[in-house]
Formats: C-alpha cells, structure tokens, sequence
C-alpha cells in the first residue's frame, strides 16, 4: 500500500523549531561536564606542559573556556560584558597553580552559569547585542559559539590524550 498522505512534519525555511532554554542550558551543561571529566582525567604535569603542533596547552585552552564562559553568560543575561578582559599581550587569564584549583574555577564558573540563566529573558536569546565589546551578532549565536568553542578545544585535549596513550571520556556521555 502506498502512503499518499500529505507530510506536515517537513521543515522548510519558514518553519519555527522550538528549544527552550532550559534544554540549551543542559545542552551546554552536558558538555561541560565531558569538558570537567577531561580535566579530571589529565596528568597534572601534562596539563600544563603538553602540546603538540605549537597549540597551547591543556590549562590554557581551558582558561579560554572559562575565561568566554564566565563574562559570556553575564553579557547574555544583563548586557554588561565587562567581565572579558584579555591579558595586555593578548592572552587569557594565567591557569590556576593546580588541577584542583582548575576544577575549583570550573566548577564556580558553572555556578555562574547556573545563577545567571534564569535572568535571561526568553526573547534575548534573538537579540543583537556587541558581545564582549567587539562581536555583534544575535544572542543566541554567541551562546552557540561558546559552546561550539569548548567543544573544539575539548578535541584538541582528545588529541593530547591520545598522544599519551591514555583513553579519553566518551565524547557521548553527558552525564
């Protein structure tokens, strides 16, 4: 038998897809928490130290993560993007002495995340804003690019792991 009914399922370039904002803060959440088992899971002198191909290492990748992050959520929430200050040769903030003392930061990093969320107003995430004083763009691609960021230095990390021989967390595992 021949299916002849009509498919109002399919999307075309006028349909509207719904996320709440909820689901894109566990969305992100999910990948902070494989971004925090990374951490976890790295020697303590590797991740200072480790590189391959003149990318930076470990630490330094994850103080950019944590650098966005933190002043990221605040400027979506309220506006103010004052939170993002590069170092005066251009850098992110000098990592923590330790791996607990990065996943200290890290996890208040999260905290933050957590306690600005619910001021975000459903339709800021459509708003134009000039995130971090220079990028203009909506909202939600900003919040895309923070995520879309970790996710690529948490593969440069997949990389130093594998170079040491050492089994990283499965990339698919949110929990």
């Amino acid at each position: 038998m021949e299916n002849t009914a009509i498919d109002t399922n399919t999307l075309n370039e006028t349909s509207v897809v719904t996320f709440t904002p909820a689901q894109l803060l566990e969305h992100w959440q999910g990948h902070r928490r494989i971004s925090r088992r990374m951490i976890e899971v790295f020697p303590e002198k590797e991740f200072y130290q480790f590189s391959i191909g003149g990318m930076r290492t470990y630490a330094d990748l994850n103080m950019e993560i944590t650098d966005l992050a933190g002043a990221g959520v605040q400027g979506i929430a309220t506006g103010d993007w004052s939170g993002y200050q590069l170092s005066a040769d251009g850098g992110h903030t000098t990592p923590p002495q330790t791996k607990e003392e990065m996943l200290a930061l890290w996890d208040a990093i999260t905290d933050k995340i957590n306690t600005y969320w619910p001021q975000i107003p459903a339709q800021r995430f459509q708003e134009n804003d000039l995130a971090f004083g220079q990028y203009e763009g909506r909202i939600i691609d900003t919040l895309f690019y923070l995520i879309d960021n970790e996710i690529h230095h948490r593969a440069q990390g997949y990389v130093y792991l594998r170079a040491l021989g050492i089994q990283p967390p499965f990339f698919w595992d949110r929990s």
